[in-house]
């Protein structure tokens, strides 16, 4: 039995470039200084004082931030090139966050939060691009999944070590998210010197024209309903931790644990499980994982205490295993020889998300309390699972041939 399991991850980690692991280990880097966004909402209310919908603003201004800047991203990887994105968009995070750990006023930290989120979501659109030109046909997923991997496996430091660090000084946090991403900027600058050509292949592995993602309506009705589902999934970063405080009863250095539940799951299964649906249909898998991360969250307010708060973690960690790296491969698959403007779109929609969700959110949580929104927040994300399922055939494939070793630019 433990010779079939070691075969088993020996086949889900195999046939992936050495790029792909270079760029793996840079996100893995960066995300282990995942700290500041898991507890902003928390720092803004009950260490600096803020409302709720002033919070809540100042997370919409991130979002706000990260629109702009996930677009930007990616319409700039197709004409500065995909290294430079990757390095400006790390070097200007870190400091970034650096100095938001010094500001205490409302407007200051809004500014610097717009800002943040405009640098630091470029990033976002410039790796997908070189996962995208990287990888090729069945690996294209497993790309995918490699950098979700790595970052959620830095994620699981992130978090746990923040709880802790809170205890010193809310402001270590900041140093610690913002030296991580400048560390992951040194690993990009020294390893990463050359990527495959041969980028936006059709599903038969001929060469499709570029064209604009706004003229392609499938698409656009995908990442539509895509959206809905993530504005759900997006109060991971606002209501989920915050609920988790003042309902469950948790304190921070308990809620970073249930972090890192989600991420150890992922390490531990999500390589495999992509390898076994690498011949499924992507639309269908995708519609699947939507609806068990609507479900994982509509079942938090029937329980209380750290093991049922363990549980719907574990529910909709499975489903976000299931959905998240099909949906980048969809996009790909649909780009043509314009990946970089199909995935500043792809960004744009997840940053819309983010911006969207705070605010929302916070509103609704504050209006009908959190006992209310986690069912209306499930019944929600059920329905865009659903449009999603109905789009299965409507969305192309994913095959794509090796490309030639060009430099990075």
């Amino acid at each position: 039995m433990w010779k079939r399991m070691i075969g088993l991850y020996k086949d889900a980690y195999s046939g992936l470039p050495r790029q792909a692991w270079i760029l793996a280990l840079a996100e893995f880097i960066n995300r282990c200084g995942f700290m500041v966004l898991v507890f902003l909402n928390i720092y803004l209310t009950k260490h600096l004082g803020f409302s709720l919908i002033q919070a809540g603003q100042i997370l919409s201004a991130y979002g706000l931030g990260s629109i702009f800047g996930g677009y930007l991203g990616g319409h700039f990887c197709d004409r500065l090139g995909v290294r430079n994105v990757q390095l400006g968009s790390l070097i200007l995070s870190g400091t970034l966050l650096i100095g938001a750990g010094y500001a205490s006023t409302f407007g200051s930290i809004l500014i610097l939060l717009f800002l943040y989120g405009i640098v630091s979501a470029a990033i976002f659109p410039a790796n997908d691009t070189a996962m995208t030109r990287i990888c090729s046909g069945n690996m294209l997923t497993k790309g995918f999944a490699l950098r979700r991997l790595s970052a959620n496996l830095g994620i699981t430091f992130g978090p746990v070590i923040g709880g802790f660090l809170i205890l010193l000084d809310y402001r270590w946090l900041f140093w610690a998210d913002g030296l991580t991403t400048l560390a992951s900027a040194v690993v990009i600058a020294a390893l990463m010197k050359s990527i495959p050509a041969g980028a936006g292949t059709g599903p038969g592995g001929g060469s499709r024209p570029a064209r604009s993602p706004w003229r392609d309506r499938p698409f656009l009705a995908f990442m539509g309903l895509l959206f809905i589902l993530m504005v759900v999934f997006s109060q991971l970063f606002s209501t989920f931790n915050l609920y988790l405080n003042s309902a469950y009863g948790l304190a921070e250095n308990r809620i970073g644990p249930l972090w890192a539940v989600n991420t150890v799951l992922i390490v531990l299964i999500e390589m495999v499980l992509i390898h076994a649906l690498r011949n499924r249909s992507e639309v269908k898998i995708v519609a699947l994982g939507g609806a068990l991360i609507a479900i994982g969250f509509a079942l938090l307010p029937f329980g209380r205490g750290f093991g049922y708060a363990a549980f719907t973690v574990i529910v909709w960690t499975m489903g976000e295993i299931l959905s998240m790296p099909f949906t980048a491969t969809i996009t790909a698959a649909r780009a043509g020889n314009a990946v970089g403007r199909y995935m500043g779109v792809y960004s744009l929609m997840f940053s819309s998300a983010m911006f969207v969700a705070p605010y929302v959110g916070n509103w609704l949580y504050a209006k009908i309390g959190g006992d209310a929104l986690w069912p209306l927040a499930g019944g929600v994300g059920i329905l865009a699972a659903a449009g999603i399922w109905m789009m299965r055939g409507t969305l192309g494939g994913t095959k794509r041939p090796h490309g030639n070793p060009v430099p990075i630019q």
